[in-house]
């Protein structure tokens, strides 16, 4: 098995495409690092749709900028106090506190805002 894999090496070592390909990436990523730009904002700049297009199956993501849609931001304004919070998600601490003293259905009352 060990063999194997050392030909299977040496062929792509051998292997003028790979070659070329590597090169041509290595030259990518340092004209991106030379410009400040991510892979994404390429894509971007070829493909005005990439980040419309649905994400393919199978693929799992690690990244919240791989295209999917924020959270919509809630403004909440806490009528006893006046009190203004803006958040993404549920769980933000003065939200929590609020619905552990008013309960979850009030506090949602209380959303003046919402941004998608």
């Amino acid at each position: 098995m060990l063999k194997q894999l050392q030909e299977e090496l040496q062929a792509l070592e051998n292997n003028s495409e790979l070659k070329e390909e590597l090169e041509f990436k290595e030259r990518l990523q340092a004209l991106m690092t030379e410009h400040g730009k991510l892979a994404r904002d390429v894509c971007e700049m070829l493909d005005p749709t990439y980040r419309s297009k649905p994400a393919k199956a199978g693929k799992v993501s690690t990244s919240s900028t791989d295209g999917r849609k924020k959270r919509p931001l809630k403004v909440y304004k806490n009528p006893h106090t006046g009190e203004v919070v803006e958040t993404r998600g549920g769980n933000h601490k003065v939200i929590q506190e609020w619905k552990a003293e008013f309960g979850n259905e009030e506090v949602v009352s209380w959303v003046v805002k919402e941004i998608a």
